[in-house]
């Protein structure tokens, strides 16, 4: 098998009795190549192939529950145990989707979640910070890749966005209503005031400048 989220340890006594399929209807079941591994293999279900707290790892927990919940597969009682708990179902701590019945720190949590924002990050939603002081994801519809886009004044200058004439002006100067490219600075400069309460600012205006 050749996957990155793949986690091997050496002399694990990983292997044991052999995972089985209902003979009657194996020839009909699909199975992911990692639950392939593991029952051509021998490998226990509790030495899980992939990388802890990866996609993949708590996919095959859910691939291999469903099958024995259907009683479509036999499990040592060791394996009985783990897919009788909810481990690769989610729950919610704080405002962040954690894994049930799984043992964790939260620096490891925060780790994850960290590295699953940095591969796939929330797009269309600026954030304070970067290079200049806001910045954003987008998908370049001519490339189909993530851009970041950074914005926003560096000289100190305050976005006035509680005065109709300053707002006015900023609209004039830069033209907003012609920047219509999601992939610009100028797009999102213009549309600041609709992400203001994201990005931290007190006003209750939400519209073009």
């Amino acid at each position: 098998m050749k996957n990155t989220e793949i986690y091997e340890v050496e002399d694990c006594g990983c292997f044991g009795p052999k995972l089985t399929l209902n003979e009657a209807q194996a020839e009909t079941i699909t199975l992911s190549e990692g639950l392939q591994y593991h029952i051509a293999e021998g490998r226990m279900l509790i030495h899980n192939i992939y990388r802890p707290l990866s996609s993949n790892y708590f996919a095959l927990v859910r691939e291999a529950r469903e099958l024995y919940n259907n009683g479509l597969l036999s499990v040592t009682e060791d394996d009985m145990e783990l897919l009788e708990s909810n481990l690769g179902e989610m729950g919610e701590y704080n405002g962040i989707k954690v894994p049930l019945d799984y043992v964790f720190s939260i620096d490891e949590l925060l780790a994850e979640v960290a590295k699953k924002e940095k591969k796939n990050p929330p797009l269309g939603k600026p954030k304070r910070g970067g290079s200049k002081k806001f910045y954003v994801f987008v998908k370049d519809p001519k490339t189909k890749r993530i851009k970041k886009v950074s914005f926003g004044d560096t000289t100190g200058l305050r976005a006035k966005l509680n005065n109709p004439k300053a707002r006015q002006a900023f609209s004039k100067r830069h033209n907003c209503p012609q920047k219509k490219d999601r992939t610009k600075a100028s797009y999102w400069s213009c549309r600041l005031p609709r992400y203001a309460k994201l990005l931290g600012f007190k006003t209750s205006f939400s519209g073009y400048w």
